[in-house]
């Protein structure tokens, strides 16, 4: 199981009280994540990435093990530490302002 934590505005938009756990075939990516976290949560579509180009919000970053994992590729794999479920992968929106 995959351990994913979101922050509190998509918790709220998916009546989530927690964070998520999902079951994710390997290779476990943030492709994969966010497959399977739409699908159980159609109401998150659109909100993490663009429907249709697939790419991240600019105001949104992922993290794993203590690594902003942001601008690497979404198709590549994620540390065995996240795809085994012994730490998380985050799921932030960025702070932005002048």
């Amino acid at each position: 199981m995959i351990h994913v934590i979101l922050p509190a505005h998509l918790r709220t938009l998916a009546n989530l009280e927690r964070d998520v756990q999902l079951e994710v075939a390997a290779p476990v990516t943030p492709t994969a994540i966010l497959d399977a976290l739409e699908a159980r949560y159609p109401m998150l579509r659109g909100t993490i990435r663009d429907q249709v180009t697939k790419q991240r919000r600019p105001l949104v970053r992922y993290f794993a093990c203590e690594e902003d994992l942001s601008h690497e590729s979404p198709d590549r794999p994620l540390p065995e530490k996240v795809a085994t479920g012994a730490e998380p992968f985050f799921i932030v929106g960025a702070i932005a302002g002048g």
